[in-house]
């Protein structure tokens, strides 16, 4: 009962991740059942299966608060989706000794991209308003779509950093409308996984739990996008899924490094991460009282 109460829990902080910064469910969660043993493959079907519900409910709160661009949902979710029916079967067909590595690496590199992206840039907003090409979302769709398959993760990072770097959509609407599309690229996952490996070996217990955490969260995730500081969050994030993957990646599944060297990289890790952190926090309150300073002030 209690494993069923942890990824509950484990459902709705993913859930609140990726509903506040657009990204980071697939990646927290795959993370977290790969660190208990579970086997790649069976990890990111429960997870993609868990998303069917947790991005239903997710962009229908999106929708309901007006985060969502339809044209851009449109563009993207038809390559995203076969991208993830590929990268699922990609995935199936590999070994546990090959699998867990190659999750664990992109896995690694996701979180990272995560951590430099939110710690290190502002937003742009500069070219705001202008339209984004389909020769641009295509490619995006299906690249995001084959990582998301093959990784567990990946939807959230690759589009919603890519579109973010445009500066052409406000990152609220960036959030709603790459939440919103993943419905149905978990769906197409999902059915990549389920011809790979059949229904065996899915523990759809482990899947409700983690649906009714993801779906508890997603309205107040929703609310939270306007109001919760996505610089620290995105630099906490992606710092714990850089250290959790490190470690697997150094592990007898992995590389099989010697103790020495995992204590070294673990530590450099910590001390990147709560660098990281501490800077991010003090840029958000820089660019806080920066933005108190410029406000127009009322009448006397």
């Amino acid at each position: 009962m209690h494993i069923l109460v942890i990824l509950g829990l484990v459902g709705f902080g993913a859930q609140m991740v990726d509903g506040s910064l657009g990204m980071g469910f697939g990646a927290t969660s795959t993370t977290l059942l790969l660190a208990v043993g579970t086997n790649p493959a069976l990890a990111s079907a429960t997870v993609n299966l868990t998303q069917i519900g947790t991005t239903l409910a997710s962009g229908a709160s999106h929708w309901r608060f007006g985060n969502v661009d339809w044209d851009v949902v449109r563009r993207i979710v038809i390559p995203g989706g076969v991208g993830a029916f590929a990268g699922a079967l990609f995935l199936t067909s590999l070994s546990i000794g090959a699998a867990v590595p190659l999750m664990a690496g992109i896995l690694v590199a996701l979180g990272a991209y995560i951590l430099v992206r939110f710690t290190v840039a502002a937003l742009p907003l500069d070219k705001l308003g202008m339209p984004l090409r389909s020769r641009f979302l295509t490619p995006l769709g299906f690249v995001a779509g084959f990582v998301n398959g093959t990784a567990g993760g990946g939807w959230g990072p690759v589009n919603t950093s890519a579109l973010l770097a445009t500066g052409r959509l406000e990152p609220r609407k960036i959030v709603g409308s790459v939440g919103t599309s993943e419905f149905v690229v978990a769906s197409c996952a999902s059915l990549g996984f389920l011809l790979g490996l059949g229904l065996g070996g899915i523990d759809f217990t482990w899947v409700a739990a983690m649906l009714i955490g993801g779906v508890i969260a997603a309205p107040i995730a929703a609310w939270l996008v306007k109001r919760i500081p996505a610089r620290v969050l995105g630099s906490a994030v992606g710092g714990l899924i850089v250290l959790l993957n490190a470690r697997t990646l150094m592990s007898e599944h992995g590389f099989g490094l010697a103790g020495g060297v995992r204590a070294t990289v673990v530590v450099t890790v910590l001390v990147v991460w709560g660098t990281a952190v501490a800077y991010a926090i003090k840029a958000h309150r820089e660019a806080t009282a920066r933005e108190s300073v410029s406000a127009p002030s009322g009448p006397a």
